[in-house]
C-alpha cells in the first residue's frame, strides 16, 4: 500500500512534521531549475541546489489545493524542524 501511495503522489514520501502529515519529495540539484525562498529560514534556495518540496497530506480543500500550496525547503531546514 505504501508504494501505491508514493506513486499516487509523484514519488513523495509521507512524513509527520510538527504534528501534521506531509508529502515530501527530494529535488536533486540537476532538477532544481528555479530559485525559491525557504519558508523556515527565509533564505533563498538558489537554482541548482538540492532541496525538498512539501505539501500537506491533510489539506482542507483536497489534494489539488495542497499541491498548489506546496513549498520548497532547504533539506537541512526540513530535517531540523
Amino acid at each position: 500500500m505504501r508504494d501505491v501511495t508514493r506513486l499516487a503522489h509523484g514519488g513523495a514520501q509521507q512524513q509527520t512534521r510538527r504534528g501534521r502529515d506531509w508529502f515530501v519529495r527530494e529535488i536533486p540539484a540537476h532538477r532544481a531549475e528555479k530559485a525559491y525562498r525557504c519558508p523556515d529560514c527565509g533564505q533563498e534556495i538558489p537554482q541548482g541546489q538540492a532541496h525538498v518540496v512539501a505539501w500537506s497530506a491533510e489539506h482542507l480543500f483536497g489534494d489539488g489545493a495542497a499541491v498548489r500550496d506546496r513549498r520548497h525547503y532547504h533539506a537541512h531546514c526540513w530535517r531540523l524542524s
